[in-house]
């Protein structure tokens, strides 16, 4: 199920980010600022795919640091007509390859059709070859690259744009 986030979803936000390299990772100050919009700050779209744990063993879920939750991935995304920006999207690592980031990004483009949005872009790791084709099956199309951007390791990003048809 996706859902709109809420403030008490962000320790599970920062949990999962943490377990995943790729992510964006933001601290606890920039999570809570997503709730709090200002006069002038752009629109932020603030989504969770929520369901249920399937835990192997209790020793296993007492090693991650998402135990107890029901939140499998989020995605963040920003809003500035006529284009939104997709932020981050982070997927639970035990929730992966069962459709959680395509649901969650299925939402963002129905967000932008919404609202009457002409484009949805965002950069990626080049070495990210999972989100890399979620992209591209999503019908973005990779548009630029930017050298050496992301560091730890030093790697281009690639920019991926979705237009409205």
């Amino acid at each position: 199920m996706i859902r709109a986030a809420t403030p008490a979803d962000i320790p599970f936000l920062l949990a999962l980010e943490r377990e995943c390299v790729t992510a964006a990772h933001w601290t606890k100050p920039q999570y809570e600022k997503l709730f709090q919009p200002g006069t002038n700050s752009p629109t932020r779209l603030v989504l969770v795919a929520d369901g249920v744990r399937k835990e192997s063993s209790i020793a296993d879920s007492t090693r991650k640091p998402n135990s107890g939750s029901g939140v499998r991935g989020f995605l963040v995304a920003r809003h500035i007509a006529p284009e939104w920006e997709l932020e981050n999207i982070v997927v639970a690592l035990d929730a992966r390859r069962a459709g959680v980031g395509k649901q969650l990004l299925d939402a963002l483009l129905a967000e932008a059709r919404e609202t009457n949005s002409q484009s949805v872009f965002l950069e990626v790791r080049e070495s990210n070859a999972a989100a890399r084709s979620l992209y591209e099956k999503a019908g973005f199309r990779l548009t630029s690259r930017r050298k050496s951007y992301y560091t730890n390791p030093l790697e281009d990003a690639v920019l991926y744009t979705w237009a409205r048809h």
